[in-house]
């Protein structure tokens, strides 16, 4: 059974639990951390989704879902830390695409 997250998101907002961090190994043998790559954009599981935010006095749906695996801008995103697990709070316009 999966832990209750104490974390609501409002409005537009998704939170995401960050993919593990990969590292590349070289032929040569040399380790490239992930974070040697800061264009590539990052990766997560969203675990929480706020309702979706009010234009024209009507609330537009999410797109993205809980469970969604997706792909978002690596600037976009504010670090969080709840009961000793990081999470990413972004908005859905930060999220580049759902992997399916």
């Amino acid at each position: 059974m999966a832990k209750k997250l104490a974390l609501s998101p409002l409005g537009d907002r998704i939170v995401v639990s960050p993919a593990a961090k990969e590292e590349k190994k070289l032929p040569s043998g040399i380790i490239i951390p992930e974070s040697a790559d800061k264009e590539k954009p990052a990766r997560g599981r969203v675990v929480a989704a706020g309702p979706g935010k009010f234009e024209d006095g009507a609330r537009v749906p999410m797109t993205v879902k809980v469970g969604d695996t997706v792909l978002f801008s690596r600037y976009g995103y504010d670090e969080v830390k709840v009961d000793g697990e990081e999470y990413y709070i972004l908005p859905e316009s930060s999220v580049l695409a759902i992997i399916k």
